[in-house]
């Protein structure tokens, strides 16, 4: 009989909730036109834009026309990056921009790519628990500092950033500084839509990256909150869509797609509490069945749904194959970096040693876990480690 398969890898991605297929559903077909077409085919489909474009800028607390459709938060972080240091990185003053050592690649990449230009970078570290010290942040702003992108919360670990205390320090400075020398403040608010305050005013952030298929949207969407007066150049060129910012033909059933996630996410705060029960019942079990692990995720500062944890003395990827074919899907980091066996980034800005990287495993999970899928991952998990620590090469 075929297992019955569990999923805790929403971090990765989450499946497409049935409502917002639905509300796609007529836009492959039968609502086709290009929304950029001034008949009525095309108007339609502008309308449906339109429509999603102002549940996005609710949600976030902004005007539509700072709400830029993308092809997804990579994209949206590139355009953010690139967008704002191109359109700053004018005339022989040299800039700085701030980073953290544990961003998503979509913004560490960028970051990278401007330092070999000649662009100053600041990476910040971060604590033990995963978080930016402010004091840290504070004392790294320089009077050539024009940007800063630090992301909200953690994809591997969970931890949760102080944005809002850091918009605020942000802010202080450019209320001194003016106008023409200030700081613009981008977070890639991605693994927090579905759990924290994302309002920009309350965040006080000039730009914030989004993506669809994290809160139960579709793949190959997302969308980028562009403050307005922000200067920023388009690093997509060909047309004339989305204020010039970013050519091409918009995804319009993604797009619909993404506004009814956006919709779900505004009212279904009860889930958060279900979730947070389900890694609660998780992690009290987990300690009391297996010795030797370390919970690398701070439980009291972090989104309810990841558990990061090291089963010292396993190996991570042994770790992951054994249980997909045990029917239990898990990941050992970012998915995007899934086929990099280097040790987590993340994992070594915290302080943590290779050997205990290596042996980590990030669990995260959403609202259609269930307590019987954590009795069963419990089932599997402590006969399944101490086989491995056994296989396991003595050094």
């Amino acid at each position: 009989m075929t297992k019955k398969q569990i999923y805790f890898d929403h971090s990765a991605t989450t499946p497409v909730d049935k409502s917002v297929l639905r509300a796609m559903l007529p836009y492959f077909s039968n609502i086709y036109g290009n929304p950029s077409s001034l008949h009525s085919f095309g108007q339609e489909a502008s309308a449906a834009v339109s429509e999603a474009r102002e549940i996005l800028a609710d949600f976030l607390n902004c005007q539509p026309s700072e709400i830029i459709f993308t092809s997804g938060a990579t994209e949206a972080d590139n355009l953010a990056v690139f967008g704002l240091v191109g359109a700053l990185n004018r005339g022989n003053k040299k800039i700085h921009i701030i980073t953290s050592a544990i961003e998503h690649p979509a913004v560490l990449e960028p970051f990278h790519q401007l330092e070999k230009q000649g662009v100053e970078v600041t990476y910040l570290p971060v604590e033990k628990n995963g978080i930016v010290n402010l004091d840290v942040f504070k004392k790294s702003i320089k009077d050539n500092t024009v940007f800063v992108s630090i992301m909200y919360v953690n994809s591997e670990v969970g931890s949760i950033q102080p944005i809002r205390e850091m918009g605020k320090i942000i802010k202080k400075i450019n209320e001194i500084r003016g106008i023409n020398n200030r700081i613009y403040f981008h977070t890639d608010a991605v693994q927090a839509l579905n759990f924290l305050n994302c309002d920009t005013k309350y965040l006080q952030v000039d730009l914030l990256s989004l993506s669809g298929h994290k809160i139960y949207g579709p793949k190959g969407v997302g969308a980028l909150f562009v403050k307005e007066g922000t200067s920023i150049f388009g690093t997509q060129l060909g047309g004339h869509h989305e204020k010039n910012l970013r050519s091409g033909t918009l995804n319009v059933p993604g797009i619909v797609g993404l506004g009814e996630a956006i919709k779900i996410c505004a009212k279904d705060k009860e889930r958060n509490k279900k979730i947070l029960k389900l890694r609660k019942r998780f992690i009290i079990e987990i300690k009391r069945l297996i010795p030797k692990i370390i919970i690398n995720t701070d439980i009291k500062n972090s989104v309810p749904s990841h558990a990061n944890i090291s089963f010292v003395g396993a190996e991570g990827e042994a770790i992951l194959i054994a249980l997909d074919l045990e029917g239990l899907a898990v990941s050992t980091g970012s998915a995007c970096a899934s086929a990099d066996l280097k040790a987590s980034s993340v994992l070594k800005a915290m302080g943590i040693e290779d050997e205990i990287a290596h042996s980590t495993i990030r669990f995260t999970f959403g609202k259609n876990n269930t307590l019987a899928e954590i009795s069963r991952a419990l089932k599997i998990l402590p006969p399944l480690i101490k086989k491995l620590r056994r296989m396991a090469p003595k050094l």
